[in-house]
């Protein structure tokens, strides 16, 4: 389905507005403070990109790559927190918490943080604002295309040392656009900054830097071929099983499939069947319910070129 930024937006600010007065004693006036924080830090959001500043700014002492604010010490304290494309917002109980989350912040370059006087999540609650300086925004909402290439590209080639596989942009696209998100944009890049970053995750990707690249998302397959692969690779398996061996392997289409078959209440009304080629290179699982000849199941995972001979 196509990302329609606008209408994504209208529901996450929706959402984050609920979410940050709706036990308040007065909540029109706490409406009021979070659409001045919209105006100030861009349309509510989810999780960051993994270049974000705010992840990517303060000192981390604990190694590997984070993801979340909760994962950095500079934000110790963080309690109700909504997230915006250029800060956030966090209401923690104690003032003495607010106090060394403000003073702990200002001392990273880059982020600025602050007590915000009117109350938000509680009349009883202490909300910190923090924005990341250096994250300007387009007229769409989005961050500054220079900006947000050039932190991309830079935290990306910063993980080649220690990688061992390059990951396609189907597996990260959500590290990299952030959520929610489409295809190749979201409410932090617009689609000229998103196609720019797979093309550059593609190139390096192409140089070996990162070393094999590794296929296991196939989200660029329409949900009709994602659910044909499941649905054949399954329908199948259910149909060779003797009903005596769990474990069993078929030939379908050229190509040796590993199934496991069980009957998960053992009454003979429902079979959970997994199906795998390789190494994984092409994983389906599901279930197949006996009396109206159904079947359920996950997305498929793995290799592209694989896959599509199950269509």
């Amino acid at each position: 389905m196509e990302f329609r930024a606008p209408a994504v937006a209208l529901d996450q600010n929706e959402r984050a507005t609920e979410y940050l007065t709706e036990n308040l004693k007065d909540p029109a006036r706490g409406r009021n403070s979070v659409k001045r924080i919209i105006a100030e830090l861009g349309n509510a959001t989810n999780s960051y990109p993994n270049w974000h500043p705010l992840l990517t700014a303060p000192n981390q002492t604990r190694s590997g790559q984070k993801y979340f604010l909760s994962q950095l010490e500079a934000y110790e304290g963080l309690d109700h927190t909504r997230e915006f494309v250029r800060g956030f917002i966090t209401c923690p109980y104690s003032e003495i918490v607010a106090k060394q989350l403000v003073e702990t912040v200002n001392e990273v370059p880059g982020l600025y943080a602050y007590r915000l006087d009117e109350p938000l999540f509680s009349d009883e609650a202490f909300p910190v604002v923090v924005e990341a300086t250096d994250v300007v925004l387009e007229a769409d909402g989005t961050i500054r295309s220079r900006d947000a290439l050039i932190w991309f590209t830079q935290q990306t080639t910063k993980e080649a040392r220690d990688a061992q596989v390059a990951e396609t942009w189907w597996n990260i696209r959500s590290y990299i656009l952030g959520d929610p998100h489409g295809s190749r944009s979201s409410l932090f890049v617009n689609q000229h900054t998103g196609s720019h970053m797979r093309k550059i995750l593609e190139a390096l990707n192409n140089s070996g830097m990162f070393g094999p690249i590794k296929e296991s998302s196939l989200a660029m397959l329409s949900e009709k071929k994602r659910d044909r692969i499941s649905e054949t690779l399954i329908r199948t398996a259910v149909d060779v099983w003797d009903k005596k061996s769990s474990d069993f392997t078929f030939e379908l289409r050229g190509e040796t499939c590993k199934a496991a078959v069980r009957d998960t209440w053992d009454d003979g009304t429902e079979l959970s069947i997994r199906v795998q080629i390789g190494n994984f290179d092409l994983y389906v699982s599901g279930f197949y319910y006996v009396a109206d000849d159904r079947i359920t199941h996950s997305d498929p995972t793995g290799k592209r070129a694989l896959a599509e001979k199950f269509v």
